[in-house]
């Protein structure tokens, strides 16, 4: 029997099983439709609570620019799809995974958030 492994495939699950859930803050710290950054297991991380327990965590570092800057970025949306402008070249970002909407070319890390006791938690 010939097995063929897709390597892509084991060193995502791989990733996925290295990474961690990081606990933050409580989520009322957090203001609504506003950014704040955080620096979690040593990553500058820019936090948007877009609902009341709704939290979406990207990369602090604007690809485009590589300045520490996507917490002062605008939040938007794309029909359905939450969005982030960066506050310098104002290319826009899917919240959820990091895709550009404006330039294809670039791309924003995108992490797993979750709600645990009222405290927001990151997967890094």
């Amino acid at each position: 029997m010939t097995v063929i492994l897709d390597v892509t495939d084991i060193l995502e699950r791989d990733l996925r099983a290295a990474a961690t859930w990081q606990r933050v803050c409580p989520v009322d710290e957090l203001e609504l439709a506003w950014g704040e950054a955080a620096l979690i297991g040593g990553r500058q991380i820019a936090l948007f609570r877009t609902a009341p327990t709704e939290v979406f965590a990207v990369a602090q570092q604007d690809p485009a620019t590589l300045a520490n800057v996507m917490a002062r970025g605008i939040i938007g949306s794309k029909g359905s799809r939450p969005t982030i402008a960066s506050p310098l070249h104002k290319e826009v970002y899917d919240l959820e995974t990091g895709e550009c909407f404006t330039n294809p070319d670039l791309r924003l890390d995108a992490f797993r958030t979750r709600l645990v006791d009222g405290f927001i938690e990151v997967e890094l």
